[in-house]
């Protein structure tokens, strides 16, 4: 590598480490999670629900897309953190327009999100010019890709809102392919998985702080409100719930999956495949489980004795998102035939609650209650088995070293 390059030194013991100025680009998408949250608690509905996810789809497409190119690139020189600080402006930008993003600032946020999208990946086409060609080639059929959805977002931007919608559906479905078509473009082939060997360590640790990022935002969300509201028992134990909530969703996915995945990816002879289905495209659903599931602890927060279809819904539907996404992560990491036990049963005992709960026979706080138990009761499970199993194996080994 040259000095003049700005890859990332490789195979060093700091090569993979994630740099001040990536944590200091994530405070734009801990707001961002945040408007997203509050955008989903003012319009819950089937509408506001499909337009929120549309959103969360964006905001995550364009924070994993940086987090590939800041693999490749080394955040510390100059050029790169410079083209990080233009991110984070665009970012705000980007933000600031989520809540009304189908409304009148539709404009803004489609500008904000393809300047970021288009600018991001013509930066590292020269910021690679003097590097293999393959790397070029790679960057150059991403930005085609993205300059074509760029026109579905801009013009549903400019549009109204019954057309923009749709046109935003149209450029989301475009983006989310192209890593499974590997960005094939006529008369430029398409990438291989050798176009994409990234550093296990750094991706395998960007994604985990992003889903610290959700968790501290659900977190926020729950002590904020209950700073607002008068002291009584019902609103005390609505907060612990939540708290404990954000606890368990912390225990399922860092206490053992994340650590077991993470030495995966980095000792892996392929860890381009394993980053773009474990951690780019799996991870979208556990964020939506976090951000669904803040919400759902505000409504208990406020409505500890009732709660209607859709608040109903969001106190469901968090958890199954949240243990679906791990479940999934941790079956492709592990090379699982099957989703983890722990988590089909998590889920089947949220299909169980459901009736019950759609039929009013719960409070708000007693449905909340209940998910969070259930919760609690697969990092319990989960934890335990795997100590066991952990322990076993450390006496079989033992055993084998033991003398004849």
């Amino acid at each position: 590598m040259s000095p003049s390059s700005l890859l990332r030194s490789r195979g060093s013991h700091d090569s993979g480490k994630v740099g001040m100025i990536e944590l200091f680009f994530d405070l734009v998408f801990v707001f961002a999670v945040t408007q997203l949250s509050h955008s989903l608690l003012a319009n819950l509905t089937v509408q506001g629900a499909l337009q929120v996810t549309m959103l969360l789809l964006a905001v995550w497409w364009v924070w994993i897309f940086t987090s590939w190119i800041t693999n490749w690139l080394d955040p510390e020189r100059i050029p790169v953190r410079l083209a990080l600080f233009a991110l984070m402006l665009a970012g705000l930008l980007l933000s600031v327009s989520i809540p009304n993003a189908f409304t009148d600032r539709g404009p803004m946020f489609a500008f904000a999100y393809v300047a970021m999208q288009v600018g991001r990946t013509s930066f590292a086409i020269w910021a690679v010019r003097h590097e293999p060609l393959n790397m070029t080639r790679n960057f150059q059929r991403i930005l085609v890709w993205l300059l074509c959805a760029g026109v579905f977002w801009i013009g549903g931007g400019l549009l109204d809102d019954g057309l923009r919608i749709g046109l935003w559906g149209v450029a989301l479905v475009i983006e989310l392919i192209s890593p499974s078509v590997y960005f094939w473009v006529p008369g430029l082939g398409r990438s291989s998985l050798d176009d994409w060997n990234i550093e296990g360590n750094h991706m395998a640790e960007r994604c985990a702080l992003f889903v610290i990022i959700a968790l501290g935002e659900s977190l926020l969300v729950t002590g904020a409100t209950f700073g607002q509201l008068e002291l009584t028992l019902s609103t005390v134990i609505a907060f612990l719930v939540a708290v404990l909530g954000s606890v368990a969703m912390w225990w399922v996915y860092f206490d053992s999956g994340a650590e077991r995945a993470h030495h995966r990816i980095a000792n892996s002879e392929d860890p381009g495949r394993e980053a773009r289905v474990a951690y780019t495209y799996l991870h979208a659903l556990i964020i939506a489980g976090i951000i669904a599931s803040a919400v759902a602890d505000e409504l208990v927060l406020m409505h500890t004795d009732h709660a209607t279809g859709p608040g109903i819904s969001a106190i469901l539907a968090g958890p199954a998102l949240y243990l679906l996404g791990t479940a999934l992560f941790k079956m492709v990491t592990a090379s699982r035939i099957i989703l983890p036990l722990s988590h089909l049963i998590g889920l089947l005992l949220l299909v169980v609650l459901a009736p019950f709960a759609f039929a009013q026979w719960l409070s708000a706080l007693a449905l909340g209650s209940l998910t969070t138990g259930i919760l609690l009761i697969v990092a319990t499970w989960e934890s335990v088995a795997l100590r066991k199993v952990a322990q076993e194996n450390t006496t079989h080994a033992l055993g084998q070293e033991l003398p004849k």
